[in-house]
């Protein structure tokens, strides 16, 4: 039996390899074929800060770069967005169950255009408004969000980061405490993201002992 165990696991592993391999060349390919538009400083970065304060806070955004020839895309996250998700989750669980009015495409009117003297385009769709009881809904939902976002919920986040393969990129989720409200701060994020999968730094060592619960959504 032990035998049988130990072939069972070795070919579990062979094609657990070749799947990863597999994924490895339909990245090179893939950005091979699809180059990005990279900064001066070799990332990718989808999103402007023109408008962001030099001041403000953070909640999420994305990076990319390359390793080793293929895609790297960081999906990070500060742990205030993750309360905030959990904020939401709440306010959803004590408004109790949706209505389920779908009331942005059942009974909507359409609107058309004239094209010509004798055919019409569609153009638009106008929603009714909601049901009585859909709008009751969101009233306690918005209520609900407001209350617990001024007195905060009793949950806490940590540091995390998981890896992803794709077949175009190798996904990164990052949790951590960073504020990106320019370039120059969104390569910190890169450059953390990068040496964590080189194992270059631990989550631990950069950020020892971290939790972020109540008292720091509050502050």
């Amino acid at each position: 039996m032990r035998i049988s165990r130990w072939v069972n696991s070795g070919a579990r592993g062979r094609v657990k390899n070749a799947k990863f391999e597999k994924f490895g060349r339909m990245q090179r390919q893939y950005h091979r074929h699809h180059p990005w538009r990279l900064s001066q400083g070799g990332l990718f970065i989808p999103h402007s800060y023109a408008e962001t304060k030099s001041d403000g806070l953070s909640w999420w955004d994305d990076v990319g770069f390359i390793l080793n020839g293929r895609r790297v895309i960081v999906w990070w996250q500060h742990p205030r967005q993750i309360y905030s998700d959990a904020i939401d989750d709440q306010s959803r669980e004590e408004a109790g169950d949706n209505p389920g009015d779908n009331w942005l495409s059942d009974g909507s009117t359409t609107n058309y255009r004239r094209v010509g003297k004798s055919r019409k385009k569609i153009v638009s769709y106008t929603s009714r408004q909601p049901s009585q009881e859909q709008q009751k809904y969101y009233d306690t939902l918005r209520e609900n969000r407001k209350r617990l976002s001024r007195d905060g919920i009793d949950f806490e986040i940590t540091t995390s980061w998981k890896r992803e393969r794709l077949s175009w990129a190798t996904g990164v989720n990052l949790v951590v405490p960073l504020e990106v409200r320019n370039e120059t701060e969104l390569a910190l994020v890169a450059k953390l993201a990068r040496r964590l999968m080189l194992g270059q730094t631990t989550l631990e060592a950069e950020f020892p002992g971290y939790r972020f619960g109540k008292t720091d959504w509050l502050r």
